[in-house]
């Protein structure tokens, strides 16, 4: 089959690699026809995550068609269409039962992450060894453990297009406004209009909020903020002083804030350089802004990754001014699943007003660089394999980079 594996910093390579077999009775190979790539893969590209090994297979986000089971999978047969969690969970553990799938007790092995943490989170496909070290979903088969429980059926109803996101972005941002207590008549900021803070921003939207506020640089999605969702925004390149600007526009501060840039995000030459000589390994400088744009008593929800330590975090903001700050953690997909799966059956929620492109796998190397660099208006992907269906009426054509023709 073919594959995306990485080979160090900034090197990927579409190669010729095993089909996997089940090795575990409850384990389901499904056909991936459909994949993507996620904001928070290039930090994998980057390697600014520990313990990733060369020749490791990339990708958390992915759907298909059950190829194989194992004996004791009971909910599943060949030929069922599914989505996958990006998070493996036993679904028999102390947090399983709780409805935690992303902190599973029992799919995630990794010492180093247990040394860090205290505890370790679920196990991530496609996401190093310091996430179990499962083989990931930027391929045109996956093994899928535990498969009853991480794999949800999806009815013909919902093509391929609207189903592919449940796996992450769909539930992760919706999370993420569930964190940041955003209800009728709130304010929200939102740093970061990629893919979680766009679905971010229309969550906000159906839960209420009255004004949504978001921030970034990228002329394209700042663009699609105000054209497709109707939002308010703040260039960060125009407008450096963005706690003042916000603090113009709401005198008391947000309600809510949710912060979906993440550690990668250094604004100023102080963080730029502890990063690089490995002094913090996150910068603090967008949490801090969080922290004076938001009201007294108000809330801010983490959903960017963060990933170990940083420097001149204003911890005295945070405690004099009562904020909660919600490290939303790797969201708990199953616990939203079938409600979010409904919503988009229904057609209360479409996530594919942030789909730009449509590509073939063998074209991801390619697709790394672009999506790195912001080229090309490229903001979220579906990525077929040779088992896809066409393309849905109303998504992206299949286009090419190696073409020349995005």
């Amino acid at each position: 089959m073919k594959a995306l594996r990485w080979h160090g910093k900034d090197s990927v390579e579409v190669e010729e690699v095993p089909v996997p077999a089940v090795t575990d009775p409850k384990d389901v190979v499904i056909k991936v026809t459909g994949t993507t790539i996620c904001g928070s893969d290039l930090h994998l590209y980057h390697k600014e995550i520990i313990e990733l090994k060369d020749g490791d297979i990339l990708g958390h986000e992915f759907m298909g068609i059950v190829d194989e089971v194992g004996p004791e999978v009971t909910k599943l047969k060949k030929g069922d269409r599914v989505v996958a969690s990006f998070q493996i969970a036993c679904g028999e553990c102390k947090m399983c039962k709780e409805g935690l799938s992303s902190m599973c007790d029992v799919t995630n092995k990794s010492s180093v992450q247990e040394t860090m943490y205290g505890q370790t989170f679920a196990g991530v496909f496609g996401y190093s060894h310091f996430a179990g070290g499962f083989a990931g979903g930027q391929a045109e088969y996956v093994r899928v453990p535990f498969g009853d429980n991480n794999l949800l059926k999806i009815p013909d109803s919902v093509p391929d297009e609207k189903a592919l996101y449940l796996s992450d972005i769909v539930p992760t941002s919706y999370h993420s406004v569930k964190c940041a207590d955003v209800k009728g008549g709130s304010s929200v900021a939102i740093w970061g209009l990629g893919p979680i803070g766009l679905l971010a921003a229309r969550w906000s939207q159906l839960e209420g909020a009255r004004r949504i506020i978001g921030i970034d640089n990228v002329p394209e999605r700042l663009e699609l903020a105000r054209t497709k969702l109707g939002i308010e925004t703040i260039n960060f390149d125009e407008t450096p002083d963005v706690v003042g600007e916000i603090l113009k526009r709401e005198v008391h501060g947000v309600d809510c804030s949710i912060d979906a840039a993440g550690f990668r995000y250094a604004k100023g030459i102080v963080h730029k350089v502890q990063r690089a000589v490995g002094m913090e390994t996150d910068s603090s400088e967008v949490l801090n802004e969080c922290l004076k744009a938001t009201r007294k008593f108000g809330t801010i929800s983490l959903i960017a990754d963060y990933a170990a330590y940083t420097n001149g975090f204003n911890i005295g903001a945070l405690m004099e001014k009562g904020i909660t700050m919600k490290g939303a953690g790797q969201c708990p997909v199953h616990m939203y699943w079938h409600d979010l799966l409904k919503k988009i059956e229904e057609g209360v929620f479409d996530p594919t007003f942030i789909l730009t492109h449509r590509f073939k796998i063998d074209e991801f190397k390619e697709l790394y660089n672009a999506f790195d660099k912001k080229e090309y208006g490229i903001m979220k992907t579906f990525v077929e394999t040779r088992w896809s269906n066409p393309p849905t009426t109303g998504t992206p054509s299949l286009v090419s980079l190696k073409a020349g023709n995005y």
